[in-house]
Parts: C-alpha cells; structure tokens; sequence
C-alpha cells in the first residue's frame, strides 16, 4: 500500500510541477483596494496564484476534517474509559486465597466391579 501512495504522490508532483511550467506568464493580481483607487498590486505567474489559492482553499476542509478526528478520538477515548470503570466495578478482584492453587488429590483406582 505504501509503494501505490508513493507513485500516487509522485504522480500529483509531476503533474503540478508540469502545470506551474505550462503556465508561467505572469498574471495581474489586485489584492486589496487602496484609498486612492488603486490596488494593492501583484504579477505572479498564474501557475503559482492557481497553486496559492487552491492551498488556501483547502485549509478550511482541512480544519474541519481535524476537529471531526479530534472530537472522535475524544468520543472513543470516554467511551474507553467507561467500559474500563464498568468491567473493574462489576468484576470483583480475587482474593489472594482464591488465587493460589487447588490442592490435587489423589484417586485410587480399584480393579474391583462394583457388582
């Protein structure tokens, strides 16, 4: 499984890498408005905006996906430590006597029919 991840993850680098180099002309980008009606101006490559923004775009989903993992462990976690307290309260411990072991005895066995 770790060997398909790999080619996946270089797969995504050549194509990414292969699209920022397609699309190196460099782009207007207007950031913020000033207050002497310009703006706040960039020329970026369109290859690196497209990158930057959809990075920018997936850190929200990425936030939301760790606080599901975080509350979730949270959740296993309680229920963990509740099935812990219920086996230790409704189990007794054994006694230190009941611990040791049985005697064994010993069985004669007759030849005799009980006949």
């Amino acid at each position: 499984m770790q060997v398909i991840r790999t080619i996946l993850w270089i797969a995504l680098t050549a194509l990414l890498v292969a699209f920022i180099a397609m699309n190196w002309t460099t782009a207007p980008v207007n950031l913020w408005p000033l207050s002497d009606g310009n703006y706040l101006h960039f020329e970026w490559p369109v290859g690196i905006v497209a990158l930057l923004f959809f990075l920018l775009g997936s850190v929200p989903m990425w936030m939301l996906h760790r606080a599901g993992r975080w509350r979730m462990n949270r959740r296993i976690a309680a229920l963990e430590n509740s099935l812990r307290a219920m086996t230790a309260s409704s189990s007794p411990s054994p006694s230190p006597a009941s611990l040791a072991p049985a005697p064994t005895e010993s069985h004669e066995t007759s030849t005799k029919d009980p006949q």
